[in-house]
């Protein structure tokens, strides 16, 4: 494995390379989640290189930008094991300049759930995505693959979007979500949760579980779904239930093959997200 730290020696490091190449983007901490991403970016590609970086732009103010878990040393030695081929670690100062270009959300999709709550986050997510996009297409490999989890679900169809609306030249991989065996989607964050705080986050899950289960029972309408989900999470502090289709939109009655249900709570200080795909 190679470890770049400058876009000079990235695009040094990737013009030796030929074939497809597997882009994982990260903000470190990496986990079983992220590594899912990197195991299916090394079956379907000749070359797999995973960035690092905690990017500024998506962290609001009085967000966890200077506590966000970092974990340098242990995040090498994991995309070592993993077979990562280049490990791309860049500075702010390197990806960003004083008087930037801006990238804008989509005035409707980029406000609603998670941009309601964290405006501007999106803009940041979106330009930093276009800018690692860029960066790996410099030699222009045969086929370029960039790996997103389904967690992010909301970033997912944005990042699609912009592929499509700027023409980029890159195939975007949806990967499913990875949880622990107690049902918790895995998430950075969840080493902010304390023991009790845990099983309280426990609720998300467990509330897209009863969804699932209502709509096995062939219950479609989202407002008995969401009203289900709302009593099992009454313990904890829900910022959102939504049931959506593909492109985001509100949803009366569930859509089999195009619907997504997302929750958002607080749980202590720490703020998770979870959805289902159905």
């Amino acid at each position: 494995m190679i470890i770049v730290k400058s876009i000079e020696a990235l695009w040094e490091a990737t013009a030796k390379g030929r074939g497809s190449v597997g882009f994982v983007p990260t903000m470190g901490a990496l986990h079983e989640g992220h590594l899912s991403l990197i195991r299916q970016a090394r079956v379907q590609n000749e070359m797999v290189i995973v960035s690092i970086f905690v990017n500024p732009t998506q962290f609001l103010e009085g967000e966890d930008l200077d506590k966000y878990p970092r974990k340098e040393e242990a995040d090498k030695k994991i995309c070592e094991l993993s077979g990562v081929d280049i490990l791309f670690m860049p500075t702010i100062e390197m990806m960003y300049e004083p008087d930037e270009l801006k990238i804008m959300a989509p005035a409707v999709r980029g406000f609603i759930l998670e941009g309601s709550s964290r405006p501007g986050h999106f803009d940041g997510m979106l330009q930093v995505v276009m800018k690692l996009l860029n960066l790996m297409n410099h030699h222009h490999p045969s086929t370029l693959r960039a790996y997103f989890g389904k967690k992010d679900a909301q970033q997912l169809v944005l990042i699609e979007q912009m592929v499509r609306n700027y023409f980029l030249r890159v195939e975007i991989v949806p990967c499913e979500i990875v949880r622990d065996a107690d049902g918790l989607a895995l998430s950075s964050r969840n080493v902010y949760l304390s023991r009790s705080e845990r099983q309280e986050a426990l609720l998300l899950s467990r509330s897209l579980k009863r969804a699932s289960e209502l709509i096995m029972q062939q219950q479609f309408e989202s407002a008995v779904i969401s009203q289900a989900m709302l009593d099992l999470l009454s313990p904890i502090e829900v910022e959102y239930v939504a049931i959506v289709n593909r492109q985001f939109q509100s949803l009366s009655t569930v859509m089999l093959g195009n619907t997504i249900i997302l929750v958002a709570a607080k749980v202590g200080n720490t703020r998770l997200i979870d959805n289902l795909w159905i």
